[in-house]
């Protein structure tokens, strides 16, 4: 052995080979943390001294390669100067520059994920061989950050200024067939073939087959690009790159800058220009946000693993009651991702547009390659269509999706219980119905919850898992552990009107509604929102809700809050639904839709929607847009802060990532919670004072109070 700790070991293998394999001890794997950083700086010279070795592979002893950086330890930049980011850079980038220049090859056998720095440490490598059930790329960007190893020097001198550019400004993962097919890896193993594969490739630079000399030259000298070649390219990636990110995500962009200034440098010299670019965005509130959100939603899926370990069984088998729209996307998602179901409608029509639902998703994704007919054909034989409950005996749980109307629910969830098992869960998405209320029909309310997919199924990853009074702990456990399998991102909520996101998506809609009686433009309103980062504003997101559907659940939290809910005034939402302009459904809300070539319904601005609201909005006028901002989300502020307050969400965490994940709220602000952080609770509380004769809404809970007058933050 030349070298072992916890973190990684040297060996000898046989003709003079030497092996560095990571295996950080106690973690499930491989991760850039101190220890392992520290270990390699001596593993790196234990190598520089041992005598006679010819050639190095660098391997991992777990499933995966390694996955990165420790995110963890990274925080504690947040804060800090420029000048004391870069060091963070610099240890590993010395390492990566001696292992690139051991005084013979090496060879990188990727044999699972290697992302960020895993996949940097494989760039220092001479050679890379990747396992065909591998994926490599860097997702800096995503956590808005750039690669601060050596990612944004070597992968362009690898694969070519465009290519590169594409793979670290979009931090997209990369399959071996697309690594190889750009030159990113010199050869693809079966799993089992992988290490021969690897180690034949290093004989090959050993023996001198392969000029490794000549790939290192490359990676340490400029890029091959004349002044006019430069000026042509990076123009056209800067612009493409930044209409693409947005003005609301500064790293992908300055990944291009990066490269553009470093392009005729030596390595030492662009990796001092990567350290800059990558210090100057670490201290941006958009890094501090996305890396807050990537650690919350680690939280989450730790929280959800929990949950799943106390379900007594696992979900096998399920069914869906109310086919249509929703229960043909819940049936879709279940057995796409293996778990066969039954969905059950009363009318064999329902029943038709359910599995045309699930064969209209399925279709798109063999049209795009991400499925063979045949994996189609199996996915929708395991959804089993019916008009009874023949064989609901043998479900583990089924999901309640019919119309949202309480005596309905109430009778068909009694009916049902009297078919299935006595330990099945029987689960309701319900939108905006008490759990509490609906368990009342049951003989066995224990095993009961709610289970709030959003629309639509496939694309949205929240779902609420709603504890009433009586839910146990196995119903909840076994609802979070069947979302898992669902591969959704459940939040454990109590049980209120509305429970977590619509009880605070509805004060953002009475905010709005209130601009509007004010004198606001609706158009306006939204533009400024969307500009704030929403992907749509208010009167648009109320038109693809549905106006109806806003409308009833509008009433339900008026009668659960009266005391902030309740308006006193007629609001346009409510002309706009007693006008049956109920949003993209029937082609009419705020907007008007036509669908455009492709069949999206194409917003257009309906001068008819003036007219009818003109009686109950004063003139119209101009707002300023930090008072539109702060008009429309201090409510959500506010109830949100009662949500946690009240027990109905446990941390900040899943109240953000619940908003990010359920309605859309911009990653880039991180969520509520982080952005009151970011602004400060003394910003909000000025906004407050400002807007006080709005209402309840708009006054500071107990809890902001006390935050704000000992200086503490909720992150």
């Amino acid at each position: 052995m030349i070298y072992q700790s916890d973190a990684l070991s040297v060996k000898r293998l046989d003709g003079d080979i030497a092996e560095l394999n990571f295996d950080l001890q106690g973690e499930s794997v491989n991760k850039f943390d101190q220890k392992t950083v520290t270990s390699l700086t001596a593993a790196l010279a234990a190598l520089e001294a041992e005598k006679g070795i010819r050639g190095l592979l660098v391997t991992s002893a777990k499933p995966v390669f390694i996955v990165g950086a420790d995110i963890t330890e990274f925080t504690s930049l947040f804060g800090a100067a420029k000048e004391d980011i870069k060091p963070f850079t610099g240890t590993n980038n010395a390492n990566f520059n001696r292992l690139q220049n051991l005084p013979y090859p090496s060879c990188a056998a990727i044999n699972g994920a290697a992302m960020g720095g895993g996949l940097e440490i494989c760039l220092a490598c001479d050679f890379r061989v990747m396992s065909s059930a591998a994926i490599i790329g860097l997702p800096e960007t995503k956590l808005g950050i750039l690669p601060g190893w050596g990612g944004t020097v070597r992968l362009p001198r690898i694969l070519g200024v465009d290519e590169a550019v594409m793979w670290i400004a979009t931090g997209a993962e990369k399959r071996a067939d697309d690594a190889l097919k750009a030159g990113a890896v010199d050869a693809v193993a079966g799993p089992e073939q992988l290490r021969a594969v690897a180690l034949a490739t290093l004989q090959g630079g050993v023996d001198g087959k392969l000029d490794y000399r000549r790939r290192r030259k490359a990676k340490s000298s400029p890029l091959p690009l004349n002044d006019t070649e430069a000026m042509m390219a990076f123009f056209t990636i800067k612009s493409m790159v930044a209409g693409q990110a947005g003005k609301n995500y500064p790293a992908p962009v300055k990944v291009v800058d990066v490269i553009e200034q470093a392009r005729g440098m030596s390595l030492d010299e662009a990796l001092d220009v990567e350290a800059d670019g990558f210090a100057e965005l670490a201290t941006t509130p958009v890094a501090t946000a996305l890396v807050g959100v990537f650690l919350s939603d680690q939280l989450l899926a730790k929280k959800a693993k929990g949950w799943e370990k106390k379900a007594s069984k696992k979900i096998e088998r399920a069914a869906v009651l109310g086919a249509g729209i929703m229960g043909g996307g819940i049936a879709y998602q279940s057995s796409l991702k293996g778990v066969p179901i039954r969905m059950k409608d009363i009318a064999q029509s329902g029943l038709d547009l359910g599995l045309g639902e699930a064969n209209k998703l399925l279709s798109k994704r063999v049209a795009r390659g991400r499925m063979t007919p045949e994996k189609m054909g199996e996915v929708l034989n395991n959804i089993d269509p019916t008009l009874s409950y023949e064989g609901f005996d043998s479900v583990d749980i089924v999901v309640e999706a019919v119309v949202e109307n309480p005596k309905v629910k109430h009778a068909v969830l009694a009916e049902t219980e009297q078919h299935i098992r006595e330990d099945a869960i029987l689960a309701s998405n319900t939108s905006t119905i008490s759990i509490t209320y609906l368990a009342q029909a049951l003989k066995r309310p224990e095993n009961f919850c709610g289970m709030h997919f959003f629309n639509p199924v496939h694309a949205m990853p929240l779902v609420e898992v709603i504890r009433g009074e009586k839910s146990s702990d196995e119903a909840i456990a076994a609802t979070v552990a069947y979302a898992n399998r669902m591969g959704k991102k459940a939040v454990v909520v109590k049980d209120c009107p509305g429970f977590l996101v619509n009880r605070v998506l509805f004060p953002y809609f009475d905010g709005f509604s209130k601009l509007v009686r004010d004198g606001a433009d609706f158009q306006a309103v939204d533009k400024v929102m969307e500009r704030w980062g929403w992907p749509m504003g208010p009167a648009y997101l109320l038109d693809v809700v549905g106006i109806d559907t806003g409308a009833h659940a509008g009433q339900v939290m008026a009668e659960g809050f009266p005391d902030r809910m309740t308006l006193d005034f007629k609001t346009a939402t409510e002309v706009m639904f007693e006008n049956e302009r109920y949003g993209q459904k029937n082609g009419k809300g705020f907007y008007e839709y036509i669908a455009d070539k492709r069949g999206k319904p194409k917003k257009t601005v309906s001068e008819e929607t003036y007219k009818l609201i003109a009686p109950v909005v004063a003139e119209r006028k101009e707002f300023d847009r930090e008072d539109i901002i702060a008009r429309m989300m201090l409510p959500m502020a506010t109830e949100l802060a009662r949500c946690l307050e009240d027990g109905i969400v446990g941390t900040p965490a899943e109240a953000d990532l619940a908003l990010l994940y359920g309605i859309g709220f911009p990653p880039f602000r991180g969520g509520v919670f982080r952005w009151m952080d970011t602004v400060g609770l003394a910003h909000i509380a000025e906004a407050s004072k400002k807007f006080a004769h709005l209402g309840k809404t708009y006054e500071l809970t107990e809890g902001m109070q006390a935050k704000l007058a000992n200086g503490e933050t909720y992150y």
